[in-house]
């Protein structure tokens, strides 16, 4: 279970764009919009599957934040225990 502190500052991101990368080959990046105890919920997401590709999660996460999200998903719920890192899309640097 979640500590209430872990929450509220996922919690802050709250309306953001963001990059959820997840312990599987799945990396999500969309608005986020609620936080729950064992969900994120995100919306206008691009569900990105790194074996269906060539480009690594981190290329795609830098392509997305240099020309835009991709959105194919209206909404996604994402498994709070498969994440591995949430981060604003603003704070990916380009290189």
């Amino acid at each position: 279970m979640p500590r209430k502190k872990e929450l509220d500052e996922i919690k802050e991101m709250i309306g953001e764009e963001v990059v959820v990368d997840t312990a599987t080959p799945l990396l999500y990046i969309g608005r986020l919009t609620k936080v729950g105890d064992y969900f994120l919920v995100l919306e206008d997401v691009d569900v990105h599957d790194s074996n269906e590709s060539s480009s690594t999660k981190e290329c795609y996460t830098m392509d997305a934040r240099k020309y835009g999200v991709k959105k194919n998903r209206r909404r996604v719920m994402v498994v709070r225990s498969i994440i591995a890192s949430v981060s604003l899309l603003s704070d990916v640097i380009e290189y």
